[in-house]
């Protein structure tokens, strides 16, 4: 399972980061990989009206606008990830390189464990 976050970057604005649902997201990491100077995660109640999705329905897929998309390279080594369907406590399975391309997503080191 991969969780999407709405973050928001000094120089490029708001994007979307997406890593694995046991992990967490390294901030200074997606800043380096995004080409921001920094970064921080959206306030809850602006997510909605951003992206037209709720907490735990969030999706890179169809949002209202073509942010750009940050994924942990952990996604590779999966033959199949889960995603948020865009409702709460829906899913879909497809495998990374689909999700990828469907998303135009940059990959790269931006999780680190939640220990």
């Amino acid at each position: 399972m991969f969780k999407t976050l709405v973050v928001r970057g000094d120089r490029t604005g708001i994007l979307l980061a997406v890593i694995p649902g046991n992990s967490q997201l390294d901030l200074k990491a997606l800043a380096q990989v995004s080409g921001d100077r920094k970064v921080e995660t959206v306030p809850l109640k602006e997510v909605q009206s951003l992206t037209g999705y709720i907490r735990g329905g969030m999706t890179a897929l169809a949002c209202k606008k073509d942010y750009p998309v940050f994924v942990d390279e952990l996604i590779e080594v999966f033959d199949v990830i889960a995603i948020s369907a865009g409702v709460r406590g829906t899913q879909i399975l497809l495998a990374p390189a689909d999700y990828l391309r469907a998303v135009k997503g940059t990959v790269g080191m931006i999780s680190q464990d939640k220990s």
